[in-house]
Formats: C-alpha cells, sequence, structure tokens
C-alpha cells in the first residue's frame, strides 16, 4: 500500500501542489494531513511549505530529489522509546541533521459516530503510547501508516465499529466524530524530531550556542572497545545524552550505536573524544551538528 486513503488525497494534492511550486521552502513529513509531522512541520518552520509523503523514506527522498528543502522526522518518544527503523534509515540517507523540534503529543479516539469500537487503527507509536487505554476498553489495535491516515482510512472504510487514534484535527479533517481526547497513558507524552538537510549547517552558525552533534559508530570486535570509546567521552568532558545500540544485518555479529553528545566538531575536547572514538571504531559516521531546542544536562 504506497497511497493515502480517499479523504486525504485532496489535502495531500493541494499540499504537494503547492510545495512543487517553491521546492526550496518545502519540509517533508511522513503521514497524511492532520499527523502528529504535519503539526510539527508547521510549528519548527512555520514559513515552509509542508509536503505529506506515505513513507520515512519517501520524506528523506523529497530532499534527496529536491522536492524539498528540508525533512521533519520523528526520531524517539519519552514514552515508547525510539521510532522503528529510524536508526537504519539516517545514516543511508545521506543527509545532515540541522535541527530539533521537541513536541508535546496528544491522541483523541475517533470514529464514525461515538463506539463502541472493536478495532482501532493508528500508528504503531500511537498504539504503543496508548496500550494501557486500549486495553481497559478491550479495543483491538491494529497498526496503520500514520495516525491521520488512520483516521482518513476509517472515514473512507465506513464501518462505525472501527476507530483511530490521531491528532484531534484529523477529525475536523476526516469528518469524524471524537469519541475521547487525551488518550496517551502519559501526561507528558513528548516526541523530538529531527530537521535533515541535504548538506550540514557550517560550524560559524554554532558560535556561542549550546549544540548537539549525532553519530553513529561501530566498534572493533575486540574485548573493552566501547568501554575505551565512552571512556574517551569521559576524560575530555564532553557529555554524552544518549547512547542506543542496534543490530546490523542478520549475523548479529556487528553492534552498531547511535549516540548524541553535547558540543560540536571543532571544539578541541570533541575532536580529541571523536579521534578515539575513531580509533576504536570500524566506523564512524557524523550525521550533524545543530542547535539545541532543548537544554540538556
Amino acid at each position: 500500500m504506497r497511497s493515502f486513503p480517499g479523504p486525504a488525497l485532496a489535502i495531500v494534492n493541494a499540499l504537494r501542489e503547492t510545495a512543487a511550486a517553491d521546492p526550496s521552502r518545502a519540509i517533508a513529513f511522513q503521514g497524511s494531513p492532520g499527523a502528529n509531522s504535519h503539526r510539527a512541520a508547521n510549528e519548527a518552520r512555520p514559513d515552509a511549505h509542508p509536503l505529506p509523503c506515505f513513507s520515512f523514506e519517501d520524506a528523506l527522498d523529497a530532499v534527496k530529489d529536491k522536492r524539498a528543502g528540508e525533512a521533519i522526522i520523528p526520531i524517539e518518544n519519552s514514552q515508547h522509546g525510539r521510532v522503528a527503523d529510524i536508526h537504519f534509515l539516517l545514516p543511508e540517507s545521506g543527509l545532515s541533521i540541522v535541527g530539533e523540534y521537541f513536541m508535546p503529543i496528544h491522541h483523541a479516539l475517533m470514529g464514525i459516530g461515538k463506539g463502541p469500537y472493536e478495532a482501532v487503527y493508528s500508528h504503531p507509536q500511537a498504539l504503543g503510547q496508548s496500550r494501557h487505554f486500549l486495553r481497559e476498553r478491550g479495543i483491538v489495535p491494529l497498526a496503520y501508516a500514520d495516525t491521520a491516515g488512520a483516521a482518513a482510512y476509517v472515514a473512507e472504510n465506513g464501518d462505525p465499529s472501527l476507530a483511530a487514534i490521531a491528532p484531534a484535527i484529523a477529525a475536523e479533517l476526516y469528518g469524524l466524530e471524537i469519541a475521547e481526547r487525551h488518550v496517551e497513558d502519559s501526561a507528558d507524552n513528548m516526541t523530538r524530531f529531527v530537521i535533515l538537510a541535504q548538506k550540514p549547517l557550517p560550524p560559524e552558525s554554532h558560535a556561542g550556542k549550546p549544540a548537539m552533534t549525532t553519530f553513529v559508530f561501530e566498534v572493533k570486535n575486540i574485548p573493552a572497545a566501547l568501554y575505551k570509546v565512552l571512556g574517551g567521552f569521559a576524560t575530555n568532558g564532553v557529555n554524552m545524552t544518549k547512547l542506543e545500540s542496534y543490530q546490523q544485518g542478520t549475523s548479529f555479529s556487528a553492534t552498531r550505536f547511535y549516540a548524541d553528545i553535547i558540543g560540536v566538531p571543532g571544539d578541541p575536547a570533541v575532536d580529541r573524544a571523536l579521534e578515539e572514538c575513531a580509533f576504536h571504531s570500524k566506523e564512524l559516521r557524523v550525521l550533524g551538528s545543530y542547535e539545541q531546542a532543548r537544554k540538556r544536562g
């Protein structure tokens, strides 16, 4: 399935036409109009033209193909962890992270009528963020490509036993009724987005500003390699705020790590730490340096 539901298509086509008229000002996002990524694009880049894309790959390809100047992608959620596949897609995309954006996430349960519902469609992240709510009501969760697309699909399907979990605006866009608001299990539900472009920001753009650097690395397959990498950041006083591991390929013999640090290349301490990381690694790739949207530490 590589197309948007019928109720979303008219809005999608209108947004695509606007973005095509000035691609450099377009910002690509994954999902149907009304999705959380659409809202994030509008808030993070209020002067840009939002460009809806069916998948994360499509959104990244839009930047690579110069149909958009930037893409905004959710990378992790405070309640449900990292967004699936992103750690693979970002390094493979060849794009650079040029910004980040934090957005509170609130979900609504909606459908044709106000229930009772037998099943609910939504993005796996939204389903995970509302799993206790759904379990208590005995509603079966069904995965869909994005939240607002799920709402459009429910509207198109016309079955009153089906519902969607999506931002409240999706109910207005697709003619659904909201049965319940704030169905997320945690009131402080927050998603971090990253903004990507073809070229990294120039080093001077970070001068005097708290900044982050994101990179991936694969340690050599020798004892204590990760310990030595982390020691390089510790001894140089570089604060690592995030470290996640994931498997590359099917052999389960090569573990890759995704990391965030405070600071940017050009800072002597950061340069020394990254140099030590590279020495103990088979591969090190910086994905981008960018201004902090939220203070760490």
